[in-house]
């Protein structure tokens, strides 16, 4: 496997990986080559308003709406993640793969009307020094899978764990039904 096959995919939390903040997390890795990984975590929906925090991109947003806590590192900056028309290249736009990439949040959001088809603003975000997440995948913290669109941007983010396994063609499949709490089963 080649650092930057992984650009573009989900790392989806297994059981093993019980410690928060990434229990039940599923990552959409925006970034990973040689020297790391950058990715934000997609399916934790914060209970704040975009609104309350960054007022100009709150029409820009799609629902529901909020913030999203993107990881650990860098909690008290903000990055937007969105897919962009077919032929946009608007500025303030970076391509991390297709259609998906991170918007500037200092350009107007008037330059940008027209040319996001969907957005969501993550506070904070994961990252991993070179070799650092392949090592945790070895370990078997993570399994890595392909992405869709809505895995980012869907409308019910906090079952997209239980979602993205049963959709894999093997026995990750059979893990989605795993228990919250073992100990209770």
């Amino acid at each position: 496997m080649t650092a930057s096959t992984l650009t573009g995919s989900l790392l989806v939390a297994t059981p093993l990986l019980d410690e928060p903040p990434f229990r039940r997390s599923v990552i959409l890795l925006l970034d990973h080559d040689d020297d790391g990984a950058l990715g934000v975590v997609v399916n934790r929906a914060a209970d704040l308003e975009v609104d309350r925090v960054l007022p100009d991109w709150s029409t820009t947003v799609n629902e529901p709406g909020v913030l999203f806590m993107g990881g650990p590192v860098g909690t008290d900056s903000a990055l937007a993640v969105a897919e962009v028309i077919e032929s946009a290249d608007p500025p303030g736009w970076r391509e991390c793969f297709g259609r998906i990439g991170l918007i500037d949040l200092d350009v107007p959001p008037a330059l940008l009307e027209g040319a996001i088809q969907r957005m969501r603003i993550f506070a904070g975000y994961a990252g991993w020094s070179g070799g650092q997440l392949e090592g945790e995948i070895t370990e078997g913290a993570w399994y890595v899978v392909p992405s869709e669109p809505d895995d980012v941007f869907g409308l019910r983010p906090e079952g997209l764990w239980r979602r993205v396994l049963r959709r894999q063609n093997d026995q990750m499949a059979f893990l989605a039904t795993y228990p919250d709490d073992p100990t209770q089963n």
